[in-house]
């Protein structure tokens, strides 16, 4: 769906054909960005273990880019390569223009706990220098990769499940600033959390209060976005709605 700024209604721009595994069809999308460059969507279409990319003007179906994957995050880097999160392998994967293989760049090695591993990995973030941040779901931690390193370093979390400011509770959507600062929704505990970078506990920036549906409530919030202008965008799952927070940077 998209929505334009302001409306109260949004528009049909991929699958709504039902659900199923046709080319004009989604079985549980999970994300979604915008390729530019080439004027499409790149979706994770979760069930269908593919992702698909779907022109954004005048197409009715889409066409898959990758097969055999249990993606349920994605993002692209500035010279347009794709890193897709593979829940089910536990690993992040990068990948060239026309490449269906991929290299691995985070986790790849079987499921764990340990610093070259993930545990059903939800989302990827990629910065300018390339390193990539995965939300490392069942490890209740978010993980940071240099570029070609062999193993990651905890960011965020990391301290066993909970909901102290030293822990998460299975972190789902994640994004990340200029200066290192890691946000990321801390689904299990109905909050949104920022971590500075280096330090070894976080703040409560949204939510927090409770499991609810008032405005200073989130109900299992997943996917998180950002935009230019400092503003927050939480997809607040079980309230099936997206909550708009403005966050003071200097705080």
């Amino acid at each position: 769906m998209a929505w334009e700024c302001g409306s109260t209604t949004g528009r049909v721009v991929a699958g709504g054909n039902g659900q199923g595994n046709r080319a004009d069809q989604l079985n549980y999308p999970r994300d979604v960005i915008v390729d530019r460059a080439r004027d499409s969507l790149i979706i994770c279409d979760n069930q269908n273990k593919r992702v698909v990319r779907w022109p954004r003007k005048n197409s009715t179906s889409g066409e898959t880019i990758i097969t055999n994957v249990e993606c349920w995050g994605l993002t692209m880097d500035d010279n347009g390569f794709l890193y897709v999160v593979d829940y089910d392998k536990h690993e992040v994967r990068r990948y060239g223009i026309e490449d269906t293989q991929g290299a691995v760049v985070a986790g790849g090695n079987g499921q764990g706990n340990h610093l070259d591993q993930l545990n059903n990995p939800r989302y990827v973030f990629v910065n300018r220098d390339h390193t990539v941040y995965v939300s490392d779901l069942s490890n209740h931690r978010v993980m940071k990769w240099m570029e070609g390193a062999k193993q990651g370093i905890v960011v965020a979390g990391g301290q066993g499940q909970g909901s102290a400011l030293t822990q998460l509770s299975y972190p789902d959507g994640m994004v990340v600033d200029e200066s290192g600062t890691v946000y990321v929704s801390d689904c299990g505990n109905c909050r949104i959390m920022r971590w500075p970078e280096g330090t070894t506990q976080g703040s409560i920036i949204a939510g927090g209060n409770g499991l609810g549906d008032q405005a200073n409530q989130l109900n299992l919030p997943t996917g998180l976005s950002s935009d230019r202008q400092g503003n927050l965008y939480v997809s607040d799952h079980h309230n099936h709605r997206v909550q708009k927070f403005n966050i003071d940077q200097s705080e």
